[in-house]
């Protein structure tokens, strides 16, 4: 394996693993992975410590797949290959070395990736997603069906604008990665919270 894209590997997971959402949560007393979903993302900071908090996170996190992008390609890695070094940030951010290895779905991480990546049609979709999110908060899993629609988007505006579509669905394997985390997370999150329920009932019996 080429040295640069090693080092453009080591720089992705670092970046991916910046405990932000953890550190900003905890100024507020919270400790982001045992409350809401128990994953540390925007979404979960919002609905726990804020939105001026939630903002800070989401910028954040979407800067580490900005940055990973942009510094694999100063170190020369270029085409398919750069989806590794995005592969890496993903798993810093979901398994980070700063938290004891625990962190939030990476979804925004990838959305920066994509902006940079993808250029405008990137940034299209991630907006698509955005409002789909917005329109749907009183869904149940309404991030995670806007963030499948931001693909979605991303594929179609591809195939009408012939962009690289072989990047496209290269990434789609990033996305599914990040999107099994984060349902796995929401589902673990729910069955504590009905075992939670179930231990109270038990205590007023």
């Amino acid at each position: 394996m080429d040295i640069n894209i090693v080092f453009a590997i080591l720089v992705g997971y670092i970046l991916g693993a910046l405990p932000l959402a953890d550190r900003i949560s905890r100024r507020h007393g919270i400790d982001i992975f045992s409350v809401g979903t128990g994953l540390a993302g925007a979404s979960n900071v919002r609905k726990e410590a804020g939105s001026f908090s939630a903002v800070l996170v989401f910028l954040g996190d979407l800067a580490k797949g900005s940055l990973t992008v942009w510094c694999a390609r100063i170190l020369g890695v270029e085409g398919s290959w750069i989806l590794i070094p995005i592969a890496a940030a993903l798993l810093g951010h979901s398994k980070s070395i700063f938290s004891k290895f625990r962190g939030g779905d990476g979804f925004v991480t990838l959305a920066g990736a994509l902006i940079i990546l993808f250029s405008y049609l990137g940034l299209l979709s991630v907006l698509i997603s955005m409002l789909v999110q917005l329109g749907a908060q009183r869904m149940f899993y309404s991030s995670l069906f806007g963030v499948v629609i931001g693909y979605v988007s991303l594929v179609a505006l591809n195939i009408v604008f012939e962009g690289n579509l072989n990047l496209v669905l290269g990434f789609g394997g990033l996305f599914s990665l990040a999107l099994a985390h984060a349902i796995n997370g929401h589902r673990r999150r729910r069955h504590a919270i009905e075992w939670e329920e179930v231990d109270q009932k038990a205590g007023l019996k």
